[in-house]
C-alpha cells in the first residue's frame, strides 16, 4: 500500500513539473514574441513620433506653416521617401529629389506632408494634430507603409486604410493616388505581399492606385530608382516617380 501512495506520489510530482516546465516555456515565448504583437498600425501613439525625431517635425510645421493662406491643391503625405523629395543633398546624404521636386512642383501649390521614420500610426497622429485641417488640397498623393517591416502583410494594409480614411476625413472630397510600396532590402517580399492587399483599395472613383514599384526592377543587389542604401530614392528616382505619377495627377487636379 505505502509502495502504491509513494509511486502515486511521484507520478504526480512527475505531472506537476512538466505543467509548471510548459507554463514557463510559454511564458517566455510570449515575453519574446510580445514586443512584436503590440506594434499597431492602427492606433495613434500620444505623441507620434515626435519625441524620437522632434526635429523632423519642427521641419514639417515649418512646412505647414510656410503655406499658411496660401492655396494648397496637393498633399504629399508619408515618411522619409516623401520628406526628401524636396529636400536638399547634405554632406554624405544625396538621396534627395529637390531638383526634381522645383520641376515638377514648384509652379504649384503643394505641400511635403512627410516626416522621417514615420509609420502608419505616426501619419495618423499627425493628420489629426497638426495645423493642417484649414488647407483644401484637390488631390493627396499616399506614400507609407515601408517602416511598418516590424509588421505582418496585413496589419501594413489596415494601416494604409486607416491613412487613407483618416485622409479623407480631414479633407472632404479629396481624391487619394495611392503609392505602391516601394521595394527595399529589409522586407522585400513583405512588402510585395502587402501591396497585393493596398492594390485593391484603388477604386478609380476617391482612391487611384498607382504601381510604382512595378517600375523600379531589379538591378543587380538594388533597385532602379533607389540608392545604396537600397531603401531611399535617388534624384533618378524622384524623376521617375514624378514623370510617371504626372499624367494622372494632371487628371485629377483638372477634375
Amino acid at each position: 500500500m505505502k509502495n502504491t501512495s509513494r509511486r502515486i506520489l511521484v507520478l504526480y510530482s512527475v505531472l506537476l513539473g512538466s505543467l509548471l516546465c510548459a507554463a514557463l516555456l510559454a511564458r517566455a515565448q510570449s515575453a519574446t514574441t510580445a514586443p512584436a504583437a503590440r506594434r499597431v498600425t492602427t492606433t495613434m501613439p500620444s505623441d507620434g513620433n515626435k519625441r524620437s525625431h522632434a526635429a523632423w517635425y519642427a521641419d514639417c510645421e515649418k512646412r505647414i506653416a510656410d503655406l499658411k493662406g496660401k492655396p494648397c491643391d496637393v498633399i504629399f503625405i508619408g515618411d522619409s521617401i516623401t520628406e526628401n523629395f524636396s529636400k536638399l543633398p547634405t554632406a554624405g546624404w544625396d538621396m534627395v529629389g529637390n531638383t526634381v521636386w522645383q520641376k515638377h512642383y514648384a509652379g504649384r501649390n503643394v505641400l511635403n506632408f512627410g516626416v522621417g521614420a514615420d509609420r502608419t500610426e505616426h501619419v495618423l497622429w499627425r493628420l489629426e494634430n497638426m495645423d493642417i485641417k484649414g488647407f483644401h488640397p484637390k488631390v493627396a498623393v499616399i506614400l507609407i507603409g515601408t517602416n511598418n517591416n516590424i509588421n505582418t502583410p496585413e496589419d501594413i494594409a489596415a494601416g494604409v486604410k486607416a491613412v487613407i480614411v483618416k485622409t479623407q476625413q480631414v479633407f472632404s472630397g479629396v481624391k487619394i493616388i495611392l503609392i505602391s510600396i516601394l521595394p527595399n532590402a529589409r522586407a522585400t517580399q513583405k512588402m510585395e505581399d502587402a501591396n497585393k492587399l493596398i492594390a485593391p483599395f484603388g477604386d478609380d472613383k476617391t482612391v487611384f492606385y498607382f504601381d510604382l514599384a512595378s517600375k523600379m526592377p531589379k538591378q543587380g543587389d538594388t533597385w532602379k530608382g533607389l540608392g545604396r542604401d537600397s531603401l531611399h530614392l535617388t534624384p533618378d528616382g524622384y524623376e521617375l516617380w514624378a514623370t510617371e505619377m504626372e499624367p494622372l495627377l494632371t487628371r485629377l487636379l483638372a477634375q
